[in-house]
């Protein structure tokens, strides 16, 4: 069986983690800071946080810049249920819009016409690795600063919406010549274990605020909410005769620990080099295998301003209904290979549908889930295994469509 996207777990991250796990230091601590420098230097943004994961950060900034009850936050209906129910657990309420029809990513154009004087985030996704349109998007929110009402600190000193982009997907990409993690004010990437870049669990806030904001001090006061609102880490206190501390507010417990980053660090340091070319070529593989059927709608992953992290190849079939790719997919699992669907979107979960969302009314987002199959990407997937894979999706397609 081809696997969809198993981790890269080889020699150089076990002997990296049994180093760790010899150092007598386990939980968040020297290796974890690093990691956060080293992101940080990587993506060009202010000051980087490591988590226990992505879902993590998107509510802590969230929580920090004091959504609650009466808010909006607009996100696109084409997403992971996180982006959603962050929200949720905020008491906030999630006001999605439809995508795009080429990149499956949130539309500037559906975006604007959300906009209100309740809305506190506009949370885009950058679906499959390729980045939204920033630039549109930063400039969105500065039209509609004066129709912003601010009810915290944090609010009052941005004056404006936040601009908080799920970035799961999009760790390595670029967009204008910057990478994503500096292209708004802040970026969350995933690192769980289907991602680019693994550290089996967890995921990393990259701050870019504006000034006024002094984005280390926000770094500091995150680490604090982040680990239950304590005001000294264990690192700290390892400092002789700094045992004591205190509680400053009722944080969460959320903290990426020195495991983890251990496994982010080699995964960082082979990234560009190796990682990033090998799912290029996969990719480019795929354009050239697909590109001679009237049937493959490809996905778009390079154009003159942006450059994708090569995260999901998305392979949409075209002038097919959702029973059909069910019945593809199906025929492709009994040739042993492995795909996936991106995503079912939100609002047709029960949990949403319960509250009054209806897929209807985003019919782009139902249209590109309908046809959409991802296909298996990850290092080892050599050449012989892409004929395998090419051949099970072009045999299938032929048998279900005729």
């Amino acid at each position: 069986m081809i696997p969809f996207s198993p981790p890269r777990i080889d020699q150089k991250i076990i002997d990296e983690v049994t180093k760790v796990l010899q150092s007598g230091w386990i939980t968040t601590g020297p290796r974890t800071k690093y990691f956060e420098k080293e992101l940080t230097k990587y993506c060009g943004n202010q000051a980087t946080l490591c988590l226990n994961s992505a879902t993590a950060g998107l509510e802590i900034m969230l929580r920090w810049f004091g959504v609650k009850e009466g808010d909006e936050v607009i996100l696109p209906a084409y997403t992971y249920c996180a982006t959603a129910n962050v929200v949720i657990h905020c008491g906030a309420t999630p006001v999605f819009v439809d995508v795009n029809p080429h990149d499956f990513n949130i539309s500037i154009a559906n975006i604007e016409k959300a906009i209100n004087s309740n809305t506190k985030v506009i949370m885009p996704v950058d679906f499959g690795g390729q980045c939204c349109d920033y630039d549109q998007l930063n400039a969105l929110v500065i039209k509609y600063k004066n129709i912003f009402l601010a009810n915290t600190l944090e609010q009052k000193t941005l004056n404006r919406i936040l601009v908080l982009s799920d970035s799961a997907h999009s760790f390595g990409a670029w967009y204008n010549g910057k990478r994503a993690g500096s292209l708004t004010d802040v970026s969350v990437f995933s690192f769980h274990a289907v991602k680019n870049l693994t550290t089996a669990e967890g995921g990393a806030v990259a701050l870019n605020l504006p000034e006024p904001f002094d984005n280390e001090n926000v770094y500091k006061s995150l680490c604090v909410k982040t680990l239950h609102g304590q005001d000294k880490d264990a690192l700290a206190k390892t400092i002789k005769g700094n045992w004591r501390y205190d509680i400053v507010e009722a944080g969460y417990k959320c903290n990426m620990t020195d495991i983890m980053a251990a496994i982010g660090l080699i995964e960082l340091e082979r990234y560009d080099k190796d990682t990033l070319k090998v799912r290029q070529n996969i990719f480019e593989q795929y354009d050239t295998a697909f590109s001679q059927y009237s049937w493959a709608q490809l996905p778009e992953h390079k154009t003159l301003i942006k450059t994708s992290s090569y995260h999901l190849y998305a392979l949409r079939i075209k002038n097919i209904t959702e029973a059909q790719r069910d019945a593809i997919m199906k025929e492709i699992f009994d040739f042993d290979v492995s795909v996936n669907v991106h995503f079912i979107p939100v609002p047709m979960m029960s949990f949403y549908k319960n509250m009054g969302y209806d897929i209807n009314n985003y019919p782009i987002t139902f249209d590109n889930y309908s046809r959409e199959i991802s296909l298996p990407v990850f290092f080892d997937l050599n050449d012989d295994l892409i004929k395998t894979v090419v051949n099970a999706v072009t045999a299938s397609v032929k048998k279900v469509l005729g």
